[in-house]
């Protein structure tokens, strides 16, 4: 069998080692644009949970981060002078540099001829009369974008704004800072590496990026020149808590996170197979998903399907599509709210105290039972801390309401209707004729990109007087960020309805809306 990859990246080098170590008589070739030691970014993130398919398919990866890479078990937030833990993170890091040579080193022993500096055009592939061609060229890949009406691949692009940096600065861990500037929040992904570096990464929102004039740099140019300004303004925010380190560069500029999605990842032209890996079919947020580990296990099955199979490549294909699709979608899944917590965290910062801040994040893609199992005593601190303030357990807490007094957080919501004890208050569209107390309903749009006009909602029902401001409808996600924009930026009581029942994991599910500050009330 005749196998072509384009791209020499992590994804393509692992798929190449691996077919080739699994049957010599396979002609395996690695087409690289870039030369050996060129490399971009700094360092690549692996969970502990997620390393077992990779170390059993290949030790390269086990030997990198044994030998060369970092390991740490607690994240760390930082925010207002406090610095908050939770355990039960395992992880690994190391540079990708040195990630990139060892699985350069390990394709050339096993007999794949890697080919550096050299371009591959999609369709001298398919002529050149391989058997199979991978595409493991990025998430901009010239092989999927050639048939892209077959592949059906679509992209969701992220409002926040984000540049990837190193620092000399010796994270423990994975470390998330936060500061206000002058003209905005920004935060930073930080985590060492090895050789004395850590990565840096940073996010903020696009007005803040704006308004401190880091939109100068011309993104549009070719990759290598870094946005010097930017690193400059970043190194001087942040000074006092990487204790005046300096910060790196490396091709880095801002770029908005995309997201991609692909309805289909093999084809065929004549005689030649085609499959998209990694990058080139998918993405998901660096906060929950590293692309270089999920590219990995898209190699560790491919070639899988591939050995199963025999010389019915099509038939591989198949079974590596059917696998890996539903695998990645699960991490695409909870991906999204981590990167919509990124998109909208300056309100958090500003409104919530730290110790609710750390667990609200905390709490993006998990709930309280799911934290807990990882750090009880850091959610034990949260209850207490919860406790302190309000007298009782978050979902027995008492709240005033329309001029009542309820003795917890859960309430009855019939008819758009909200059964208080002092009785009843309708959730309405615009403020009751007869000027009696009304709750504001919204409801809350399927989509994300059709959030704006539900928020302006938001404030007209707070600025007509409304007791309190209802979410229901559209996705879970959709209602929580309407109900965070009531309580967080504008300051009211909200009701969160869509909890449907008394089973424990709604229990815990509104435990955790309400504990992480998401909302005040939950609604079934």
């Amino acid at each position: 069998m005749r196998i072509a990859i384009m791209g020499g990246g992590p994804g393509g080098l692992f798929a190449a080692a691996l077919a080739r170590a699994a049957d010599p008589t396979r002609e395996v070739t690695v087409f690289e644009r870039n030369r050996a030691e060129d490399t971009f970014g700094f360092g690549v993130v692996f969970s502990d949970a997620t390393l077992a398919g990779i170390h059993a398919a290949d030790p390269v990866l086990r030997t990198a981060l044994t030998e060369h890479g970092v390991h740490w078990d607690p994240i760390e937030v930082r925010l207002k002078g406090e610095r908050l833990r939770c355990g039960g993170n395992g992880m690994a890091a190391v540079e990708r540099r040195t990630l990139l040579h060892l699985l350069q080193q390990r394709a050339i022993e096993v007999g794949v001829d890697v080919r550096f500096a050299t371009e591959a055009d999609p369709d001298a592939l398919v002529a050149a009369g391989y058997d199979l061609v991978i595409a493991a060229d990025g998430a901009n890949s010239r092989l999927r974008e050639r048939y892209a009406d077959v592949f059906d691949s679509g992209v969701e692009t992220a409002t926040a704004m984000f540049i990837w940096l190193g620092t000399t600065y010796p994270f423990d861990g994975l470390t998330f800072v936060h500061e206000r500037g002058e003209h905005g929040v920004f935060a930073v992904h930080g985590y060492p590496i090895g050789s004395g570096v850590s990565t840096f990464i940073v996010e903020t929102d696009e007005q803040a990026w704006r308004a401190a004039g880091l939109d100068e740099f011309d993104v549009t140019a070719p990759p290598g020149p870094s946005d010097e300004k930017s690193r400059a303004y970043l190194e001087a925010l942040f000074a006092e808590q990487i204790d005046g380190h300096p910060l790196l560069v490396n091709n880095s500029r801002w770029g908005n996170f995309r997201t991609r999605r692909t309805h289909r990842w093999r084809h065929r032209v004549g005689g030649t197979a085609i499959a998209l890996l990694g990058d080139a079919a998918h993405t998901a947020h660096f906060s929950v998903g590293s692309g270089t580990k999920m590219a990995m296990e898209d190699a560790v099955a491919l070639v899988a399907a591939l050995d199963a199979h025999g010389a019915d490549v099509d038939a591989a294909l198949a079974e590596y599509e059917s696998v890996r699709k539903p695998q990645v979608a699960k991490i695409q899944d909870a991906a999204r709210p981590s990167l919509s917590w990124w998109e909208h965290f300056g309100r958090s910062h500003d409104a919530l105290p730290p110790w609710q801040f750390a667990y609200h994040f905390f709490t993006r893609s998990l709930p309280d039972a799911k934290l807990r199992r990882r750090d009880e005593t850091f959610v034990d601190a949260v209850h207490e801390r919860w406790r302190a303030q309000h007298g009782a357990e978050p979902l027995d807490s008492p709240i005033e309401v329309a001029g009542q007094r309820l003795t917890g957080r859960l309430v009855r919501v019939e008819d758009r209707t909200v059964r208080l004890p002092g009785g009843p208050l309708p959730l309405l569209e615009q403020p009751p004729a007869d000027g009696g107390p009304w709750g504001r309903w919204i409801s809350a749009p399927e989509a994300e990109a059709d959030l704006p006009a539900a928020l302006a909602a938001v404030a007209d029902g707070v600025a007509a007087g409304a007791e309190l401001v209802a979410a229901g409808g559209g996705s879970a996600l959709t209602r929580r960020l309407v109900c965070e924009e009531a309580r967080l930026t504008h300051g009211a009581v909200t009701l969160l309805v869509g909890e449907e029942d008394a089973a424990d994991s709604s229990k815990d599910t509104a435990l955790t809306a309400v504990l992480s500050g998401r909302t005040d009330l939950v609604g079934a």
